[in-house]
């Protein structure tokens, strides 16, 4: 079967899933803002919920159209062939959002495109009433100045969730977010990575699982695995081909160090649930002391700002003190991510490359320093 799926991502991040959706091998391949849609199988379905790591969520796109009418909204969906992915038992929930949109009650049309599913699924299977006790098949949709999109959720929960940090410090990167960066930054597998604000210890995670060529998805669960449409056999070659795909003798070491003992300890901790402690070391400092090593190396790193952490004033201060530790290098590059307005005149130095990007809702910039030659 053909499916057309769609990937939603961070803001910022779209060139990044692209250039991953096509590597994998994914055909016509298209961006959008905050999102990215290719065409596939069932195995290309696999495939993308197991390896995308910008990737927020895998999704099929049942169908697009113009709606300003619930009487339009319900015609439309009830024309879509659900019956190809949702079972006579299957649970089918509906959730969405409108925006600029003459459909604006999101309950209204939650319950609209949900009888029109039903009324679909009725006539195909016979039957006047649902038990739903069958695997949960999630419809979404999204309603943009009058443009009705509808979705069928595969991955369940997000794909930031990679299953190893099941607890985190006050304020985690995604790790989908941490991914982007560390695709920008280029991670190979005799990489040096260095994090002075390891917190949780998400991007060197992410950095040790780009090296070892690990797929982010391998292991967790995914909404669509228990489905009866997709064939088992497809779940286990897609699993049994990324673990063949797995390095296994690369150079790469992440250290990370924090002013905080237990975020040290967090990122340990974290890293053996990753499997991937061995490539790993922590230490208790502060960023203010940190020196360029004399190997080539990169720094990633997402120093506390916002009003969760600290002051506009103490956040200044602090990227300072950077600006004088971080010192131009010419084995070193430098990445951070911040949401401080003014942060190269506090730095002392402009970026030599900026990206836009959202951490969570706070709008921010990952300023990019290579290596001086």
């Amino acid at each position: 079967m053909k499916l057309k799926l769609s990937c939603p991502c961070n803001f910022g991040l779209e060139s990044v899933l692209a250039g991953e959706a096509r590597r994998m091998g994914a055909e016509d391949v298209t961006v959008f803002d905050g999102r990215v849609e290719f065409t596939g199988d069932w195995e290309m379905a696999a495939r993308a919920n197991l390896w995308l790591r910008t990737a927020e969520r895998v999704q099929i796109l049942l169908g697009s159209f113009r709606a300003v009418t619930f009487t339009q909204l319900f015609d439309q969906v009830e024309r879509l062939p659900l019956e190809e992915f949702i079972g006579k038992k299957d649970a089918f929930p509906v959730k969405g959002w409108s925006l600029n949109s003459q459909l604006h009650s999101v309950p209204d049309c939650q319950s609209i495109i949900k009888k029109a599913a039903v009324k679909r699924l009725s006539r195909v299977y016979g039957v006047n009433w649902f038990e739903e006790t069958g695997p949960v098949h999630q419809l979404q949709f999204s309603i943009l100045k009058d443009q009705v999109t509808v979705l069928l959720d595969l991955s369940g929960a997000g794909l930031h969730k990679r299953g190893y940090r099941r607890i985190s410090n006050l304020a985690p990167i995604k790790e989908t977010l941490a991914a982007g960066i560390l695709d920008l930054a280029r991670i190979y597998p005799d990489t040096r990575l260095y994090d002075p604000f390891c917190g949780s210890g998400t991007i060197l995670i992410e950095g040790a699982y780009k090296a070892r060529n690990i797929a982010p998805g391998l292991y967790r669960r995914f909404a669509a695995e228990k489905w009866e449409c997709i064939p088992a056999q497809v779940w286990r070659s897609e699993r049994e081909r990324a673990m063949s795909m797995v390095r296994k003798d690369v150079t790469f070491r992440g250290f990370g160090s924090d002013i905080s003992p237990d975020a040290v300890a967090l990122t340990m901790d974290n890293a053996k649930k990753a499997g991937v402690s061995r490539l790993i070391e922590t230490k208790v400092a502060d960023a203010r002391g940190f020196c360029p090593p004399g190997e080539k190396s990169i720094v990633v790193c997402n120093p506390p700002y916002g009003e969760r952490m600290l002051t506009q004033e103490e956040t200044e201060a602090l990227v300072r003190d950077l600006g004088r530790a971080f010192r131009p290098s010419e084995t070193t590059g430098y990445f951070i991510i911040s949401g401080l307005e003014n942060f190269e005149s506090c730095f002392g130095r402009p970026a030599d490359k900026r990206r836009k990007l959202y951490n969570g809702m706070v709008k921010c910039q990952l300023y990019m320093y290579f290596p001086q030659k």
